[in-house]
């Protein structure tokens, strides 16, 4: 199950992923983070730990990173993975920004029910967040 949201930003791929790569400070934009840190640097292979407003805090790992272009951080839930895949296209007048969560493995169904549902209301506000943050 996959769940996707786009927005327009005034600001090109750079300044925006500018924002990416500072993990410790996702929660100046997203207001769903409490905190999150990274060990090493934004680049494939590298880990760190997210802890949302509500729940649990969560183990992630980017799993692709394309400079001022795309990445994605997975986190293992029993078996199932969710995926945040977030992608920059410069588009007239600036950047279109697409958020995706994606859910898969033998209890994706359970996960995207139980926990799909409120991560499909918070991407709107994340990518406004990221929005005034850029602009």
């Amino acid at each position: 199950m996959q769940f996707r949201e786009q927005i327009q930003i005034k600001a090109t791929p750079e300044e925006i992923f500018e924002q990416y790569k500072n993990v410790a400070g996702w929660h100046e934009w997203d207001a769903e983070v409490k905190a999150s840190s990274l060990e090493g640097h934004f680049v494939e292979g590298s880990s760190g730990v997210l802890v949302p407003q509500k729940g649990p805090k969560a183990a992630f790992k980017l799993t692709e990173v394309t400079t001022n272009k795309s990445f994605t951080s997975q986190a293992k839930l029993p078996l199932c993975v969710m995926a945040f895949i977030h992608t920059l296209e410069e588009s007239e007048g600036g950047t279109m920004v697409t958020h995706s969560v994606e859910f898969s493995g033998l209890s994706s169904f359970i996960f995207s029910r139980l926990i799909g549902g409120p991560i499909r209301k918070s991407l709107p506000v994340t990518l406004e967040g990221l929005k005034v943050a850029c602009e």
